[in-house]
């Protein structure tokens, strides 16, 4: 069956609001469910595009509004917790991670088994692991096995019920699991965090500094999405996402210093120090720079072992092709940017 029709959650978030944009280019109707539609306001106005409030956490409105649908796709992810919880706990008092990261993706499931919709693409992450240490990597570890299972026929049921994670029972799904690893492009928390801490200090105390990664450009993910839907060789497939190029963080932050021209002195943390900077920055108030989970994410490294997936028919972008443009601040989209921001806009 032709994909025409997609439901997307996390539409309106960093690399949702670039898959939306290349569907509607596409000329795929895309329906983006958001708790608040003001949050969507620039992919109200592509024309193919119907933006619909909705609470994604409830069973019954996923089960609404998936109705109709050839796709589902689920972007919906955090990096931190407000609320840190405990495994032991009931669900309504475990953390954040359990119930974005692991109670969506099986509601998720369970409406599109309702609702009839046979595909349904997620999105997941480098060095997903149910048995990390990182609470963010292990719940996102668990809901791939949930979509895993989701695509098994009922008939294969009975083999993973004896040997995998009793979850679920599969749907039968045309599943299709995306794990990129640091996504960088304009508007990122990654790349644009670090401009502007080098901004701000003239020595910069970094934690994790010998951590690897392979940042992947934003365009480039959401384009493997949108080439997936049709292509019935992603069927059942698992795919890391990464750049060309891998880094450590000491790396990149000097590389953010090199484009800004903010070359500041760069003191590399210890794994103690490392830790206790983490500890730190998770009582700072509003939003968090670094928690003791993201330390523990960072022990391994997040890159690809092998390279681009050849399914995909195109290269990914370097990262010194793209951030240039977007870091410098003296180019006329940067003060651009800086005044929206200002205007808080």
């Amino acid at each position: 069956m032709k994909i025409e029709r997609i439901c997307i959650l996390g539409g309106s978030g960093f690399v949702g609001t670039h898959l939306v944009s290349q569907l509607a280019a596409r000329g795929l109707h895309v329906r983006v469910l958001s708790h608040r539609r003001e949050m969507a306001k620039e992919l109200i106005l592509l024309p193919t595009v119907e933006v619909i409030e909705a609470d994604v956490h409830d069973q019954q409105e996923l089960i609404q509004h998936f109705r109709g649908m050839d796709a589902v796709i689920n972007l919906v992810g955090i990096l931190h917790e407000a609320n840190i919880g405990r495994a032991d706990l009931p669900s309504e008092r475990r953390g954040d991670f359990h119930k974005i990261h692991i109670e969506l993706p099986r509601k998720v499931i369970h409406a599109c088994g309702e609702s009839g919709v046979q595909r349904l693409l997620h999105m997941s992450a480098l060095g997903a692991n149910p048995n990390s240490r990182s609470a963010y990597q292990r719940s996102k570890g668990v809901a791939e096995a949930l979509v895993r299972e989701a695509g098994m026929k009922h008939t294969d049921h009975e083999s993973w019920y004896l040997n995998g994670p009793k979850f679920i029972h599969g749907y039968g799904l045309n599943v299709t699991v995306f794990r990129p690893s640091v996504i960088f492009g304009r508007g990122d928390a990654f790349l644009t965090m670090f401009a502007r801490l080098l901004k701000l200090f003239p020595v910069l105390p970094l934690a994790a500094a010998t951590a690897r990664f392979a940042p992947v450009h934003v365009e480039d993910v959401a384009r493997a999405f949108a080439d997936s839907l049709d292509n019935t060789a992603t069927f059942g497939q698992t795919y890391d996402l990464c750049g060309p190029t891998s880094y450590s963080l000491q790396e990149l932050v000097t590389y953010v210093g090199e484009v800004t021209g903010k070359q500041r002195t760069i003191f590399p943390l210890g794994g103690f120090l490392s830790y206790l900077q983490a500890w730190a920055l998770e009582f700072k108030p509003g939003k968090k720079l670094m928690t003791r989970d993201n330390f523990y994410a960072m022990s391994v490294d997040n890159v690809c072992s092998g390279g681009w997936p050849s399914v995909f028919d195109f290269e990914p972008a370097t990262l010194e092709a793209i951030a240039p443009e977007y870091l410098r601040a003296d180019s006329p989209r940067a003060r651009y940017e800086g005044y929206r921001e200002s205007a808080r806009r």
